[in-house]
């Protein structure tokens, strides 16, 4: 493996071993962090006056109150992090200046928010964590996540048809799919994010198209 193409990690030692030890759940786990962080620095090559310490810290920690959620699903993990990630980096030594900074981009990172990001720096990491939702691993991970919470891959409408999770009021994956995933593509700040999210698009349609026709031809005898 030439130098290229190598997997990059972190210039953040500290931080990343924090991340490590609050990272719980298969969907969020390091290598989602890694790849967070990895497209982010993509597309910062693209923008001006990047903070990359901000960027890099921001993108690790950025998921460190998941295991909060998941225990509560009450608590927003975004805010949750947020205050862990402050707490932390006071304690060890950051600057003040830093730890807001970084405190909020994690807070305004979650798709499921009524505070968008304002800085660059949190632009960026908002786009590279939906980056990760997007395509076959968005598909793969929200998988994941709805089988850790034992959710159905699909629901039956009162028509006993299959329901394609566009009227959905309990949780699936095709609604989640519907609400969530296939509204990515048009709700990033960056273009360098939105060019990297639209050569997946397909492959994540493609994907929920399939699962709708294989069920239906499945109930219906026409396999």
């Amino acid at each position: 493996m030439d130098d290229q193409s190598k997997v990059y990690r972190s210039t953040e030692p500290a931080a990343e071993s924090y991340m490590k030890s609050c990272m719980k759940d298969s969907s969020h786990d390091t290598e989602h962090i890694y790849r967070v962080l990895n497209y982010a620095l993509s597309i910062a090559k693209y923008e001006e006056e990047v903070d990359t310490e901000i960027l890099t810290i921001a993108c690790l920690l950025h998921d460190i109150g998941r295991s909060a959620q998941f225990a509560d699903s009450s608590k927003n993990h975004a805010v949750v992090g947020a205050d862990k990630a402050y707490k932390w980096l006071i304690k060890n030594g950051y600057s003040e200046d830093v730890a807001i900074q970084v405190k909020n981009c994690i807070k305004t990172h979650r798709y499921r928010s009524k505070s968008p990001p304002q800085t660059l720096e949190a632009k960026i990491l908002y786009d590279a964590d939906k980056i990760d939702a997007c395509g076959a691993i968005g598909i793969a991970r929200s998988l994941l996540y709805a089988a850790e919470g034992s959710v159905p891959l699909y629901l039956i409408t009162d028509n006993q048809d299959i329901s394609d999770g566009l009227n959905d009021t309990e949780p699936s994956f095709m609604h989640e799919y519907k609400y969530k995933l296939e509204q990515l593509y048009d709700k990033l700040y960056t273009k360098r994010g939105a060019e990297i999210a639209a050569k997946r698009k397909s492959a994540a349609k493609d994907f929920y198209i399939s699962v709708l026709k294989e069920a239906h031809e499945c109930y219906t005898h026409r396999v």
